[in-house]
């Protein structure tokens, strides 16, 4: 069975060290997960949603008027809006109108604010999650939230720091090429957690975490001409 040192060397080969290095997703500590408000975990849910099959250029582009047409994610507020709300808000050409999308900001309000009571925080509920069982997480977040599905919930914790790989195409091909994995299939929870079951190994062989092992296979595939 290929070794995580393998394909860490393999990634190295393909960019250069500096390169793979500078690639690296950003993680948070479980302290600095708990001192993020949860209006920006709101606000961070939102964008993955929005930006699922659409340009992420434009999203990025028109965030501040998503974050001033939705008076700064604070959950609370957004859990409360109403139906009228929702109608005004697919009038407002400051945002992409989508109202599934939209809806969706509502819904996953409500699921904060539910998490909140039992938690505490949003923050502290994503802090506290065992990165072990991280694809646990993923299924949570699609049963409960709101178009949080496929890498969209994955994207979520990456965006925040929270340590999760991400089942890419580039991923799925090297732990499929190189015999990790007889199938997989995203929708498959049995796939999901042998998936896990690899990278908490190569985890415990590197001492990377979860996200960087993720970038590096994805990184090892030979790059494109």
């Amino acid at each position: 069975m290929v070794s995580f040192q393998t394909l860490y060397e393999a990634a190295l080969q393909n960019w250069g060290e500096d390169k793979v290095l500078a690639l690296l997703p950003a993680v948070n500590a479980a302290d600095q997960l708990r001192a993020i408000g949860d209006d920006r975990y709101l606000s961070a849910m939102a964008r993955c949603v929005f930006r699922a099959g659409f340009s992420w250029k434009v999203i990025a582009k028109k965030w501040p008027d998503f974050e001033t047409v939705f008076a700064g994610f604070v959950p609370l507020a957004l859990a409360n809006y109403s139906n009228d709300r929702i109608d005004e808000l697919m009038q407002d050409t400051r945002i992409v109108r989508h109202r599934t999308k939209i809806n969706s900001v509502r819904d996953n309000a409500v699921y904060i604010g539910d998490i909140q009571r039992s938690h505490g925080s949003f923050a502290s509920y994503i802090a506290g999650w065992p990165e072990e069982s991280i694809v646990e997480l993923w299924f949570e977040l699609k049963k409960r939230g709101s178009r949080l599905g496929g890498n969209t919930g994955p994207g979520f914790l990456r965006l925040l720091g929270k340590d999760t790989f991400m089942l890419s195409k580039d991923v799925s091909a090297v732990l499929l090429n190189h015999k990790l994995l007889d199938t997989l299939s995203p929708n498959s929870k049995r796939d999901l957690l042998k998936v896990q079951a690899v990278f908490n190994r190569f985890q415990q062989d590197s001492g990377y975490p979860l996200s960087h092992i993720s970038r590096i296979l994805a990184l090892s595939l030979q790059p494109q001409n």
